[in-house]
């Protein structure tokens, strides 16, 4: 447990140093939230050393996406490899496609809620269609309500820098196949391939099915989120459990 841990490792681990004063960040405070979805995934594989295997190489994939990501919103050419680019590619495409304008100067930026005492780390600023938000970029397989929480603990502290700030939206990026016989699509991710039934469903047994696969293609998915104030009170009440997990940790670091 982190309470017989080291406090200054606990403090880079957990939170950024800012002017000499120390605020937890806002994906550590998350952490402390069930998340069955993961407990499932542990469940399905043979052991926990697979299982932690897969996701360290998941989390690779997903870092390289997001950094090839953030050179293109900043106007740079960036490199990457031949896994992720139906990704790459389908990002690409988006932004050709969409009316999408992003602040170099706000991608990968800092806040600080002074107030409530944390920071974290907004991905971009971005106008579209005409509205002003945060944008949080995701590589996962679907986006889950989960996010709402870390994209409502940004608002408040880009209120006080955007008074016209109106919205938040999760991007995710993502790639698959899919399968011409059943449509089922296959994921690969961390060397491990997961097929999902097809939807909407079709008279084929995808279970028994001999697929056929197409090559990868990316996926982009924007979803708006415009109403942040009761996600946020979700998030400070995470934080406060947060809070009480570590508490003897944290008093001997000066934070409570």
């Amino acid at each position: 447990m982190w309470n017989n841990s080291n406090p200054d490792k606990f403090k880079e681990s957990n939170g950024y140093d800012i002017n000499g004063i120390w605020y937890p960040r806002v994906t550590s405070i998350l952490s402390i939230k069930a998340k069955p979805a993961l407990y499932r995934y542990y469940a399905e594989l043979d052991n926990f050393a697979t299982a932690e295997k897969i996701m360290e190489q998941s989390a690779d994939e997903g870092t390289r996406v997001h950094e090839a990501v953030e050179a293109m919103l900043v106007g740079k050419t960036p490199e990457y490899g031949e896994d992720i680019k139906p990704s790459i590619d389908a990002f690409r495409n988006f932004l050709d496609k969409s009316s999408m304008e992003v602040d170099p100067e706000w991608v990968e930026r800092r806040v600080v809620n002074f107030n409530d005492r944390y920071a974290g780390t907004v991905d971009a600023m971005a106008l579209i269609d005409g509205k002003f938000g945060v944008v949080d970029i995701k590589t996962s397989q679907g986006i889950y309500r989960d996010y709402n929480l870390q994209t409502a603990a940004y608002y408040p502290p880009l209120l006080e820098e955007f008074r016209t700030l109106q919205t938040r939206w999760i991007l995710r990026i993502d790639q698959n196949q899919r399968c011409y016989v059943c449509g089922a699509t296959m994921r690969t991710k961390g060397g491990r391939e997961k097929i999902r039934a097809p939807y909407p469903a079709t008279n084929v047994n995808y279970k028994k099915c001999t697929h056929q696969w197409s090559d990868t293609e990316g996926i982009i998915q924007l979803k708006e989120f415009p109403y942040w104030q009761d996600d946020y009170q979700a998030f400070l009440g995470a934080k406060r459990l947060w809070e009480w997990e570590h508490s003897p940790l944290l008093k001997r670091i000066g934070y409570m």
